[in-house]
């Protein structure tokens, strides 16, 4: 959660999206994939693809936050767009950006929105790995996968009666794809996931990568699960019951690919140094200072203030908010900053002054000693009525809002533990927490060969040796890095 970002959030919108009026049962609307060459289904024409993932892609980067290194967001920018103006539609306004998010991920919205995560940007150690993982999501992009399913979507929902005209003005394509967030959680077939591999591979191939990379990358994903799996307990999920292959799948489809290419194809493209080299001080992993979690506590060094979750609730920390859903996804409290409000009391009217928002008894009081407004109150949503608490606290000059709701139905059930929640907001004077530090990655240029853990030993690490070779790519401790290579290390500045 950050300050200079966040947002009161009163349920917000990707934007307005323009469709073409269909009627259902009568017009099918049909183009042509430029991959395939073959004529599919499509309900959404290439200006109206664009304007979605373009809008979509400003609430993505508001919500998930990009990394602030210009020279770092450039030059994936060039090593994408280099890739994109030779793929099928090189028209497309390609955009690449980092996502400041420290898990291993990348993903594509349509139009050519691209987004890889910093903590994938960790995991991997060449330009060609980097260009696979962009030539992958390009490939989602240029086969229109995520057109293929929004069109889906739309017509199942008029078949099933939900609107026999889908109206010229309509907010939001479909249900599933009504913000930029929940456009990531479109799941691709398997069949999608092999083609965007085959299409990365390709375009990768075209500017003369090294192909044997994106192996690499698999591999690294692999490990990085498996290391997950044996934290919590569970086994990976198998690859027949996975959204999309498994990884050996995917390794097994890189290395036949590789086999078969003609003698003397030109694939010889790495750029380590080059890449490792961008990744020089880069976030790693959660960065405190933006807010972090111990057990159910989140405690905030910046803003100095402290708020603890019901226990075994799930809960996220995002640049605009800090949620926690129960364990029976029937109740949700959600913590965000009111911008521009000269206090509690003016926070609150505007929450009120929301059309369906009726307010309950309450008002002044104080949290820990902190000025406040906290009001129950009942909201009718698409989804029904619900209730709940809002919070408005004053803090070192922000004004917090604490959002706590349910079902309608459920509010006495939820009513005592939502006090409790709203009466945990407190300020923090610990030092610990007030003055702890990220972790960033630091690049290493190796005087002389050396095994990981003599590696580890001289220039010591803050995480553990066994991520410390995922992260560079080798099996384990004893593996031998040469003289004069670059390798990663994990700092605490």
């Amino acid at each position: 959660m950050r300050r200079t970002s966040a947002k009161q959030q009163t349920g917000s919108r990707a934007g307005r999206w323009v469709a073409a009026a269909l009627v259902a049962g009568n017009v099918v609307a049909c183009a042509v994939n430029p991959v395939t060459g073959r004529n599919q289904l499509s309900l959404v024409s290439e200006a109206q693809e664009i304007q979605l993932g373009r809008q979509s892609a400003v609430q993505v980067s508001q919500q998930l936050g990009l990394v602030p290194d210009s020279a770092l967001q450039a030059y994936v920018q060039r090593v994408g767009g280099t890739l994109a103006a030779a793929s099928e539609r090189p028209a497309l306004p390609w955009t690449f950006r980092v996502v400041d998010d420290p898990t291993p991920n990348a993903f594509a919205l349509p139009g050519g929105y691209i987004f890889v995560t910093r903590g994938l940007m960790a995991m991997m150690t060449s330009e060609a790995e980097l260009a696979s993982v962009l030539g992958h999501e390009i490939g989602h992009v240029t086969a229109k996968h995520q057109v293929t399913m929004i069109s889906r979507s739309q017509l199942a929902q008029i078949g099933l009666g939900l609107g026999s005209v889908l109206a010229p003005q309509l907010q939001g394509l479909a249900s599933a794809a009504s913000t930029g967030l929940q456009l990531l959680f479109l799941r691709y077939s398997r069949d999608a996931e092999r083609q965007a591999d085959l299409l990365g591979f390709r375009y990768a191939l075209g500017q003369q990568y090294d192909v044997r990379e994106m192996a690499k990358v698999f591999q690294t994903l692999q490990r990085v699960e498996q290391a997950q799996a044996a934290r919590t307990g569970r086994s990976p999920v198998p690859t027949w019951a996975a959204s999309h292959p498994g990884e050996e799948a995917r390794i097994a489809d890189v290395e036949r690919r590789v086999a078969a290419l003609a003698p003397g194809t030109p694939a010889s493209r790495v750029e380590g140094p080059q890449y490792l080299n961008r990744l020089n001080g880069m976030l790693y992993g959660e960065n405190p200072r933006q807010g972090f979690f111990q057990q159910n506590v989140f405690l905030h060094p910046d803003l100095r203030f402290s708020l603890t979750f019901p226990g075994g609730w799930q809960t996220q920390n995002l640049p605009q908010s800090v949620t926690g859903v129960s364990q029976r996804q029937d109740a949700m409290v959600q913590l965000t900053l009111v911008q521009q409000a000269r206090g509690a009391d003016e926070a609150a009217r505007a929450f009120f002054s929301q059309q369906g928002v009726q307010a309950g008894q309450g008002g002044r009081t104080t949290v820990n000693g902190l000025p406040a407004v906290v009001v129950p109150f009942q909201a009718q949503t698409q989804q029904g009525v619900v209730a709940g608490m809002a919070a408005f606290i004053e803090h070192n000059g922000t004004v917090f809002h604490v959002l706590a709701y349910t079902p309608a139905q459920l509010y006495g059930q939820y009513q005592g533990l939502f006090r409790q929640v709203i009466g945990s907001f407190g300020p923090v004077s610990d030092p610990s927490v007030l003055n702890v530090r990220p972790t960033r990655v630091n690049v290493v240029r190796l005087p002389q060969a050396m095994t990981l853990a003599e590696f580890n030993r001289r220039y010591p690490s803050t995480i553990p040796i066994e991520e410390l070779a995922i992260i560079n790519q080798v099996p384990g401790a004893t593996s031998t890095l040469p003289a004069g290579a670059l390798a990663k290390r994990i700092i605490r500045q």
